[in-house]
């Protein structure tokens, strides 16, 4: 059970030379469009010379029957304990046994040490939080490369490794918005991003190049490489998801630094919470406090302007967040109003808004070429002086936007300490 990464990584370790499993399916979720494809020959091994179908979630119930299956393997993340035994009920209801492979049987060594960035949510951190330590590390002469939680959302024969230098290497491997999301900013940063499918192939081929790995992780899933320092974000802002969510406490329990972020943002109670549960759980833990500070092009261009607020989609969906660096950037900046999407949204755009429940923002999803033209569509509608995006994609390479883009930029910035420089340096 999976969508689009965890499952893949766990399958190719776990079972792909495995001859004493036969895997009949993967199934898909949280991703729109990623099922009715096969997980292809290339990828499946000798074993499977025809791949293995991938299927939608919906349908796993009738897959255990019809292949009779003895194992269903939950692989995905950034779900609630609940969300994660309503499945482990379905399974079981079928016949079959649930489980959650051990962080330790997933885990490939490396020859390089790795630092690992994880967090209790999508949309806590990590991408600012990995970009500070990359730059410590170049300012101290190393050479860092940047390994990034999987977003294979395309032909997976062709993303099995997949390496990014520059700005073109982003249309040359045809990423999405999501996917631009993530590597843009690392690639800008001067460091080199390796992402695709088969983790133990991009591991050996970042070693050739790297003094130091860092793991980007995605959503809240725990890294795929053996950990030498395992720094994990919290979010006050979601205050006790950090022992509610999966793998969140998975990511807690085996954290060296928990980072509480964006402390400026939320209530002292909700900070304090947060900082007693990581001790409560993990008291051997070094904690320390955050803020991520906003940086927009043109602060002025904001003032008294209507604006239609943009963020990270992940963050804003399956992440639950209600506000990013967009919202912030228009309080702080003095926007006089940030619209409502909601009437000028079309296809998947105005289905997002609806399940999600967002009035006041648009969250930049685009999985697919049809989705970035119903997301510029519904930008092009939309009455407003501009657009305030705070996606870390630049949606004015990607869309023909016919009102002007302020791009809202976002860096971690400690508060007391310790902060990261000292941590690397013990490191």
């Amino acid at each position: 059970m999976g969508a689009a990464g965890r499952d893949f990584h766990n399958f190719n370790t776990l079972f792909r030379d495995n001859d004493q499993y036969e895997v009949v399916a993967f199934t898909a979720t949280q991703i729109p469009g990623i099922a009715d494809r096969p997980y292809p020959p290339e990828l499946s091994g000798e074993l499977y010379p025809t791949g293995i179908p991938i299927r939608p979630e919906e349908e796993l119930g009738a897959l255990i029957d019809q292949y009779k299956v003895d194992d269903v393997v939950f692989s995905y993340s950034d779900v609630s304990y609940q969300y994660v035994m309503q499945r482990a009920a379905l399974v079981a209801s079928h016949g079959a046994n649930f489980v959650l492979p051990a962080a330790d049987d997933t885990t490939i060594k490396s020859s390089k040490p790795v630092i690992s960035i994880c967090a209790v949510r999508t949309g806590s951190g990590k991408s600012p939080t990995s970009r500070k330590i990359g730059k410590i590390l170049q300012e101290k002469g190393r050479k860092v490369v940047l390994v990034r939680h999987p977003m294979p959302y395309g032909d997976l024969a062709k993303q099995i490794v997949q390496r990014f230098e520059t700005v073109e290497d982003l249309e040359k491997h045809d990423t999405t918005i999501e996917e631009r999301e993530e590597y843009g900013p690392i690639i800008r940063s001067g460091m080199v991003v390796y992402a695709g499918v088969d983790y133990e192939k991009i591991l050996r081929q970042a070693e050739t190049e790297a003094d130091i790995i860092i793991w980007d992780g995605g959503n809240n899933d725990y890294s795929f490489y053996k950990s030498d320092l395992h720094i994990v974000i919290a979010d006050p802002l979601r205050p006790g998801h950090e022992l509610l969510y999966y793998p969140s406490e998975v990511n807690i329990r085996m954290a060296d630094v928990v980072i509480i972020n964006k402390v400026d943002s939320a209530k002292p109670g909700d900070v304090e919470l947060v900082r007693r549960n990581i001790k409560a759980t993990n008291p051997n833990a070094v904690i320390m406090k955050a803020k991520l500070r906003v940086i927009p092009d043109d602060g002025e261009q904001i003032r008294g302007k209507r604006v239609l607020a943009i963020e990270d989609g992940p963050t804003l969906t399956h992440g639950n967040m209600k506000f990013g660096a967009a919202i912030v950037a228009a309080k702080e900046f003095g926007a006089s109003e940030t619209i409502d999407p909601t009437p000028f949204a079309v296809g998947s755009i105005k289905e997002t808004l609806q399940k999600y429940g967002h009035d006041d923002l648009l969250p930049a999803m685009g999985y697919d070429d049809l989705q970035v033209k119903e997301l510029e569509e519904t930008i092009n509608a939309a009455d407003c002086d501009l657009v305030l995006s705070a996606t870390p994609a630049n949606l004015s390479l990607i869309l023909h936007v016919n009102k002007p883009i302020i791009h809202v930029a976002y860096e971690l910035e400690e508060m007391g300490k310790p902060d990261l420089e000292e941590v690397l340096k013990d490191f």
